[in-house]
């Protein structure tokens, strides 16, 4: 989402799967039927495993008849909240919905009371033990979406990689790097990608649900991770602006935030994953 050729790569490609959902949305038990199942979109690990947990401990006994679409992209769950094919998402953070949303012309929200977890963000490496290995003119792949390329960028600038140009927020690109000592060369991927391109690069910065997939973890295998004290990234669930008081998203954001789940949450993910409520 960092240029006009990336956007429209990626609509083309959400395009050919929210056809599929369409035709799904249309028979009856569909996001559009309330008395059906709150059906909700999200990224595998760890959203996917935090709803199913959910799913089979909780939400039964909360009366929520609970339905998990699992997704492997950061677009196609926010066109299909959008388009009501489903009832909610649970897979991002704010500074990726807003900018998803003024992208995009869509209105989807943060249901209130419902950040769920942080997934620090990590620099990690088959070639280099510590950042201070990196040598003159290393390769670091970043994830290529507006907000995280930014938080990327933020994370090396934090432990004295570069300097980013002042004020220059979520919003930062290789562009705003204003000190590059090394002469780093930025590999911008999707973000599901950059697992795979780890053994291509000499580093690269990885979102923690990408990292967890491909068994590699913040607290153990990064070089660096964020820290979760005042970090805006948590992942939140969210609806189509005016869905927030249907019932069925207040008892999935009331069991989303319980004891039960922040017990699963730090049991499950030793420190890779951590509870934000």
């Amino acid at each position: 989402m960092r240029n006009t050729i990336k956007i429209t790569a990626a609509v083309l490609a959400t395009g050919a799967l929210t056809l599929g959902l369409t035709a799904c949305g249309s028979e009856k038990g569909s996001a559009a039927d309330k008395d059906g199942p709150l059906i909700v979109a999200a990224t595998p690990t760890p959203q996917g495993a935090i709803l199913d947990y959910v799913k089979k401990n909780l939400a039964k006994k909360a009366g929520l008849d609970l339905e998990v679409k699992e997704f492997t992209d950061y677009v196609t769950p926010n066109t299909a909240v959008q388009q009501g094919e489903v009832s909610a998402n649970y897979f991002q953070h704010k500074p990726y919905l807003d900018d998803f949303n003024k992208k995009n012309k869509t209105d989807i929200v943060p249901v209130p009371g419902a950040t769920v977890h942080l997934e620090p963000l990590g620099v990690y490496s088959k070639k280099i033990k510590k950042l201070d290995d990196l040598k003159k003119g290393s390769t670091v792949a970043v994830p290529n979406d507006t907000t995280n390329e930014a938080r990327a960028l933020k994370l090396l600038a934090d432990n004295g990689v570069l300097k980013l140009k002042e004020g220059v927020g979520f919003a930062a690109t290789p562009k705003d790097v204003v000190s590059n000592p090394l002469g780093l060369k930025f590999k911008e991927l999707e973000a599901a990608q950059l697992p795979r391109s780890i053994n291509d690069v000499d580093a690269a910065v990885i979102n923690g649900n990408y990292a967890l997939e491909a068994d590699l973890s913040p607290a153990k295998n990064a070089l660096v991770a964020e820290k979760a004290k005042g970090n805006p990234y948590g992942n939140f669930l969210a609806v189509k602006k005016g869905e927030e008081n249907d019932p069925r998203v207040k008892k999935l954001a009331k069991l989303l935030t319980s004891p039960e789940v922040k017990k699963f949450i730090d049991d499950k993910y030793d420190g890779a994953v951590v509870a934000a409520f």
